[in-house]
């Protein structure tokens, strides 16, 4: 059985990992989750913005 190696995550992987499955849960399109997760966007403002009615494209454009 092979073995894999974890490679421990420095603490900004570990934050954007976080904010991408935050994003997902949102409802974003994993390439856009991917650019804002990446971003120094508002992730509570990516969140509000598409709970307001914005479509996750209008949303990534405002915050990037």
């Amino acid at each position: 059985m092979p073995q894999t190696i974890e490679q421990p995550q420095s603490e900004r992987e570990k934050v954007e990992s976080w904010r991408l499955h935050v994003l997902i849960e949102a409802g974003y399109p994993l390439p856009l989750a991917e650019r804002l997760a990446h971003s120094e966007a508002d992730l509570h403002r990516a969140v509000e913005l598409v709970h307001a009615g914005c479509t996750f494209e209008t949303a990534t454009e405002i915050l990037i």
